[in-house]
Formats: structure tokens, sequence, C-alpha cells
């Protein structure tokens, strides 16, 4: 019978790994549609779309729709995006000669949007005081009465 050691190693890659599979739990979902208009429908576009769509999850604490319309007007490729999660809604729209161009443009739009998002939401939070410094403001704005008068 031969025993298992359980050094720290083993401890150390055992808790990343559970880590590692918490924080892929906490990734939110992101549910893509793609409507065409004027297009064929086509599965490529529709699984590149949802896959570029699908890292914009790492800026949101909760799952969320992406709505892409995808159209087509003789020599334009437009392409208009609305991204719902919760109470936030974020659009944006774009206009090349190639669709997977499009999709690209709308996705880094959508991308640096939620980051604005995210830094005002950031600079709302007020942390309040802790007990220390309640305390040593408190002690500077009191005149100091350990002193005596002669």
């Amino acid at each position: 019978m031969t025993k298992t050691k359980v050094g720290k190693k083993t401890r150390v890659a055992a808790a990343s790994a559970t880590s590692r599979t918490l924080r892929k739990a906490q990734v939110p979902t992101v549910a893509v549609t793609v409507t065409f208009r004027h297009v064929e429908p086509s599965a490529a576009i529709r699984t590149y779309a949802e896959r570029k769509f699908s890292h914009l999850a790492k800026f949101l604490k909760r799952a969320c729709q992406a709505h892409l319309i995808l159209t087509i007007d003789k020599y334009r490729q437009h392409g208009e995006v609305t991204l719902k999660s919760g109470r936030l809604a974020v659009t944006a729209q774009e206009e090349t000669k190639d669709l997977y161009a499009v999709i690209d443009l709308l996705a880094d739009k959508v991308g640096r949007q939620l980051k604005s998002q995210q830094g005002k939401a950031k600079d709302k939070k007020v942390r309040a005081l802790s007990t220390g410094e309640v305390l040593s403001a408190a002690e500077e704005q009191t005149p100091n009465s350990g002193t005596s008068r002669v």
C-alpha cells in the first residue's frame, strides 16, 4: 500500500483549479440573436457574431441579450446591435463594405461603451469612512484638552 503525499504543491494546484472554475462559472452568458435583412442567412456569419459578442460578457455582471441586425443594400453592408442587460441598454451602428468588418467594428464600439459605463458606475460609489479615520478626524477638530493652564 502506497500512501499519497498531500503537500503544498498539490494543495495549491487544487485550490487554483477550483478558483478557476468558480471564476468561469461567474461569467454571465450572452444570448445573441442575428437578423438578416436582404441577405441569405449563413451559419458562418451567425457563429462569427456569437463568438465576437460573447466576449462582452466579461464587462457585465448579469446575463444579457444582444440583437444584431445585418442589412445589405447594393454595395452597403450595414449593421446595428442592441445589447440589454438589466437596466443597461447599449446600441451601436456601423456601415462598411464587408459584413465581417461590420461585426468587428460593432463589437469594438459596444465594448468601449460598456467600459465607459463600468467606469461611471465605479466613480459613483463612495466608500464610507473607517472607524480609525472617523476618530482621527474627531481628534483633529477638538482642541487639546490635556494641557494644563498655569
